[in-house]
């Protein structure tokens, strides 16, 4: 029996890493990207992955697969496909609420099925928000379903998310630890998790349909600030206190401001606003902190008319309801109020406002932070920013739209912005159809047949190469690369058969291996809260195929639980799709747990159940 296995050294060793990962993704102490990178380098450097293949990672299929989705996202977002997608959605929704619920979770996770899950919601939150504005359906009715959908929705194939791609090269991996005489574990095919997709995004549908919605609307009704984000004066005032009217105070010669910069004029008590400056033939939405205000100078500044009024009299300037310099800058067409979302990858997070100079570097001014449902407006750019923080921006769309490339922030806010290459959307969708239709009909190996639909859309023009190298999250490359030589160890060293032997040792004698694999499903889901979807996937599947060994299960099925319970997260924030709607729908922790944990148990349910019938079918 496995458990009789002992304890060696390398074991030892592998799962003091697994100890030291869960430690440091918990707490936070070091970035995600440089545990994994740490780890690497430990299982090189005593030996217990070979120096030859210790970098294999990088150049794994998974890897490539994961760098490949991302590409072809970016890709059909440039086309203005999504903005295309929102239109159909509202003409077909009928203004019907839960029909356009309903429509909008299916589409979503339909999409979620061959891009990464953290792109498709960064392209759905635009979508959401017009859907918002114009349905009267809150934000906090619309984002968890449509969060569920896309987690849902990814079990459609093999390359809907980290945990389905990395799956295949642990079974590749595993096969050189298979006890002989046994038939080696062949990789799944591109839509083999499709039943188990299909149901669980029907159950998600069905769930939000009869049962999350109440809960959702239960708390909207529980007083929150959570009302119908119409993107409006009013919406901005009533959350943010934005409140006011945008006026201009031309700077006499007796005025106190003259020689301050725009930092010390704005910190003075009772300050509108600042948006604008004009100063001789240099004007400026969102001017930086050190520029100075001098004699004739035309400030834009926002807020109630009485305030200015005060502030206008006390420090000597003449104020104008007329924009009469600055009037094209304000243009609604031109420039205006955002709200965007830090995502969890975001450079922005733990600096300020100040740091980043976003005014000066970017030409946006920050007005406001939505924090845990609680609004940051003092000092508001010394405020060291978090990821889930909503923040508010005012500036040129043209701008916004350019800094929102970096993928540091993402703009929920439906602006106006042109479609980038619309005339390539046709050309886009073909080859992304070609795509699909030979990864399902092809023999290829999935990375390359994602990675040749990237090269059509580059050599289209659909994308520049530029823009594809800004279109990969770099984080997720490292953390995944990084290990994947993890999961590895675990199985050469014989840690992960001595974690399932001792598995087994716990629980009664002649346990049903369906019994076992519900155990498996809940310690990967737990895990998941833990160390990421990655993480658990590494840790996780090597013990499940061990423990599929012991008991005379399948081994396949064990590892496929594991990886599908890896995304089994609608909780928490570890989840990079949850942490990116936390804001947007000022979702409590005590929130998602709520309407989140029991869809959680429905998922456990529903992946154990099909993965059954479906190997039980192919026998």
């Amino acid at each position: 029996m496995e458990s009789g296995l002992t304890l060696t050294n390398d074991m030892r060793l592998v799962l003091g890493l697994v100890g030291f990962t869960m430690a440091m993704f918990l707490f936070e102490r070091i970035r995600a990207d440089l545990v994994a990178l740490s780890v690497l380098v430990v299982l090189g450097i005593t030996g217990l992955i070979a120096p030859e293949e210790i970098f294999s990672g990088f150049s794994g299929n998974a890897v490539m697969s994961i760098i490949a989705t991302m590409v072809l996202g970016a890709g059909l977002d440039r086309t203005g496909a999504l903005n295309r997608l929102a239109g159909w959605l509202l003409r077909h929704g009928h203004g019907k609420e839960q029909r356009l619920l309903a429509m909008t979770s299916l589409v979503a996770g339909l999409n979620s099925s061959f891009m990464q899950n953290p792109s498709v919601m960064a392209l759905y939150l635009p979508v959401a928000a017009r859907l918002s504005g114009r349905s009267g359906l809150a934000m906090s009715r619309l984002l968890l379903p449509l969060a569920a959908a896309i987690v849902m929705g990814a079990a459609l194939t093999m390359v809907g998310n980290s945990p389905l791609i990395l799956l295949n090269d642990l079974l590749v991996s595993a096969n050189n630890n298979l006890p002989s005489g046994m038939a080696t574990l062949e990789q799944l095919p591109m839509f083999a998790p499709a039943p188990v997709g299909a149901v669980l995004l029907a159950a998600s549908l069905l769930y939000f349909r009869f049962y999350g919605n109440r809960k959702l609307a239960a708390l909207e009704d529980g007083g929150g600030e959570n009302v119908t984000p119409a993107r409006t004066e009013s919406y901005f005032a009533r959350t943010y206190g934005i409140e006011g009217d945008v006026f201009e105070l031309a700077v006499s010669a007796e005025s106190p401001l003259v020689g301050m910069s725009v930092a010390e004029a704005e910190s003075m008590h009772d300050a509108p606003l600042l948006l604008a400056l004009k100063s001789g033939n240099d004007t400026r939405l969102a001017p930086p902190a050190d520029m100075r205000i001098w004699v004739g100078s035309v400030l834009g500044v926002m807020g109630p008319r009485q305030q200015v009024h005060d502030f206008a009299q006390n420090h000597f300037l003449r104020m104008s309801s007329r924009l009469r310099n600055l009037g094209d800058l304000f243009n609604p067409a031109r420039a205006g109020i955002s709200e965007a979302v830090v995502p969890p990858t975001s450079r922005f997070i733990g600096k300020t406002a100040r740091e980043l100079r976003l005014r000066q570097q970017a030409g946006i001014s920050l007005l406001a932070i939505n924090r845990d449902k609680q609004v940051i407006r003092d000092d508001v750019r010394s405020v060291a920013l978090r990821a889930g923080d909503m923040l508010v921006f005012h500036s040129i769309w043209q701008d916004l739209a350019r800094a929102a490339e970096s993928r540091d922030f993402v703009v929920v806010t439906d602006y106006p912005k042109g479609e980038q290459r619309p005339h390539k959307f046709k050309i886009a969708m073909a080859i992304f159809a070609a795509t699909i239709l030979i990864a399902l009909f092809g023999k290829l190996p999935v990375a390359l047949t994602l990675m040749t639909g990237v090269v059509g859309m580059l050599l289209a023009g659909v994308l520049k190469m530029d823009e594809a190298y800004a279109a990969i999250n770099w984080k997720t490359v490292f953390l995944t690369a990084g290990l994947i030589p993890l999961g590895w160890a675990m199985d050469s060293s014989g840690a992960a058969a001595w974690v399932a032997g001792h598995t087994l040792d716990k629980l009664p004698d002649g346990t049903p291996p369906w019994a076992l694999q519900i155990v498996v499903a809940l310690l990967t889901t737990g895990f998941s809260l833990v160390i990421s979807h990655v993480g658990a996937t590494i840790v996780m599947v090597p013990i499940a195929i061990n423990l599929a060994l012991a008991v005379g299960g399948d081994p396949t099925a064990f590892a496929l639980i594991a990886a599908l319970s890896a995304s089994n997260n609608l909780m928490t924030a570890s989840n990079p799709v949850i942490s990116m709607i936390t804001g947007p729908a000022n979702y409590s922790a005590r929130d998602l747990w709520r309407v989140g944990g029991p869809l959680a148990l429905v998922y456990t349910v529903v992946a154990v159940s099909v993965v059954n019938l479906m190997f039980w079918g192919g026998r």
